[in-house]
């Protein structure tokens, strides 16, 4: 089973880069090992804060942003996530139809600012704006590069009573470590690109950026990108991905050591209490065949239905109307197409046989090295390389509105049609039984080879109670493999067919 299975596409139409994707290589027993995920976290508690800091951190938009605390990073879930991923949708190609990550999860899961001015500005000579809003320059500023290690040396404590000037050189140092080391982490390591630095000049210009779309169109870019073959690193705001799929797909949730946070706000606090200690020993094969299996039942379509919003998140809850909106998400020189329209059920709504999409430019190029933003609405657009910022202008024009005469069966039948069914190969009968044989042959050999010389009674009568249950087991199974050959023998037999078919060995095996 598995050998003559069709994985799909059968329709190449939507998914045209297949050849190069991560699944082609899996189906052909090329396994990649377990992506290196380029989050930074662990360092940003040792900022001292100071009470005016925060106050600033508060205007620049990341007020909810800077209390999320570091969740241990999951790679074999999150390389089975991309491995989902299709860049060519900004979709995850799930059995049970497309999902993805969409600005409704970035507000509600973050905390971050959906709606505002595009995250692009005027390229500036680094050295220059590092003294001016940072008060010194590294002595390494490759390729406009900060060391988030510098940044942490230099600024991770702002006296207290330091002039005004001076707290606002630390808490911009803050903000630059802060979104360096997660929502614009980069696979190069421990550096942050100077950039960013000059929107944080004005701490409220800085709260009017729209620095969810922004993180949500450098993740875009980051699962595109790690979903080729040819790649083994990701980075952006991994924390937002795997908190997405604990909300949406219950894949590989840890269990909490206390009640779940479920009335803190952003909602990634809510795996703050996870379980300490080493994970469930799921790898990736595991979180892929889940994955592989998933079912309309095992997905959470809204898992934010019944929150309620305290009054100080009004709004949050006002900018969620962009949860649908079809546009294009910004990240200086970064490009994403945010299409709602394909993962409608994630709205409450029913979902049609979406439209064609068209492939886009992910660049954007500037003639004059950047465009400065400081109002939104008065930005000269210049030809045609600014249609993707007159798109985000108009966002608010081209919200998807559902259909209520929708039959969801012709969505499906076409779906099998355009998608990769499977990632991983579909296990034969007979592979399957020889691995669980093997591993009960390994538990009973680990526990005969124990030393029961220092243990005592209970622990000697537990760990031959260990090897007896191994041991039926193995027997079960040997004995149950028996039994469902010679059942598929008789079948062959009655039906005088030399081959054993897919669908005579699942039904042999279901009954």
């Amino acid at each position: 089973m598995g050998s003559n299975i069709d994985p799909g596409p059968m329709d190449k139409s939507v998914l045209y880069d297949q050849n190069n994707h991560i699944s082609s290589a899996i189906w052909e027993g090329q396994e990649r090992s377990v992506l290196r995920c380029h989050e930074h976290t662990s360092m940003l508690e040792q900022w001292k804060l100071t009470p005016k800091q925060i106050e600033l951190i508060e205007k620049a938009g990341f007020g909810y942003f800077r209390m999320i605390p570091t969740i241990s990073l999951d790679n074999a879930l999150i390389s089975a996530l991309v491995e989902r991923w299709r860049k060519e949708t900004n979709t995850f190609h799930l059995p049970v139809g497309e999902m993805t990550i969409t600005l409704e999860d970035v507000a509600l899961l973050l905390g971050l600012p959906i709606d505002g001015k595009p995250v692009i500005g005027v390229t500036r000579p680094p050295g220059k704006v590092c003294e001016n809003l940072l008060g010194k320059v590294p002595e390494d500023l490759t390729g406009g590069m900060l060391k988030l290690t510098w940044l942490k040396e230099s600024f991770s404590k702002c006296p207290e009573d330091a002039p005004v000037e001076e707290i606002e050189c630390h808490t911009r140092a803050y903000l630059l470590y802060l979104v360096g080391c997660t929502i614009f982490s980069t696979t190069t390591g421990n550096k942050v690109s100077a950039m960013y630095l000059p929107l944080f000049k004005n701490f409220d210009e800085a709260g009017k950026f729209a620095w969810g779309a922004a993180a949500l169109a450098f993740l875009y870019r980051a699962l595109g990108n790690a979903s080729l073959k040819s790649q083994s690193t990701i980075s952006g705001s991994l924390t937002l991905l795997q908190c997405w799929s604990y909300y949406r797909l219950s894949v590989g949730n840890p269990k909490f050591n206390q009640e779940p946070n479920d009335g803190c706000f952003p909602f990634a606090l809510r795996w703050k209490g996870r379980a300490t200690g080493p994970r469930s020993n799921s790898n990736i094969v595991a979180y892929r065949k889940a994955l592989d299996s998933l079912q309309p039942s095992d997905v959470k379509w809204l898992p934010f239905k019944d929150l309620d919003y305290s009054p100080e998140l009004e709004d949050i809850k006002e900018s969620l109307i962009l949860r649908a909106s079809e546009t294009v998400l910004i990240c200086f020189d970064k490009a994403e197409r945010h299409l709602p329209d394909r993962c409608l059920r994630q709205f409450g709504m029913l979902q049609p046989i979406p439209k064609d999409v068209q492939r886009w430019e992910r660049k954007i190029r500037f003639s004059d090295q950047g465009l400065d933003v400081s109002k939104e609405m008065n930005i000269q657009l210049k030809g045609k390389n600014q249609a993707e910022l007159k798109e985000w202008i108009d966002r608010r024009l081209h919200i998807v509105e559902g259909e209520e005469s929708v039959d969801e069966n012709n969505y499906m039948e076409w779906y099998e049609r355009i998608t990769r069914k499977f990632v991983g190969r579909p296990e034969s009968l007979e592979s399957e039984f020889q691995r669980i044989i093997t591993a009960m042959r390994e538990i009973a050999d680990i526990a005969e080879s124990l030393s029961k010389d220092q243990m005592g009674f209970q622990d000697r009568q537990s760990l031959d109670e260990i090897k007896n249950i191994a041991l039926n087991s193995l027997m079960d199974v040997v004995e149950d493999s028996k039994s469902r050959r010679r059942k598929i023998a008789a079948k062959r037999k009655r039906e005088h067919d030399p081959t054993i078919s897919k669908e005579v060995a699942l039904d042999v095996w279901m009954h």
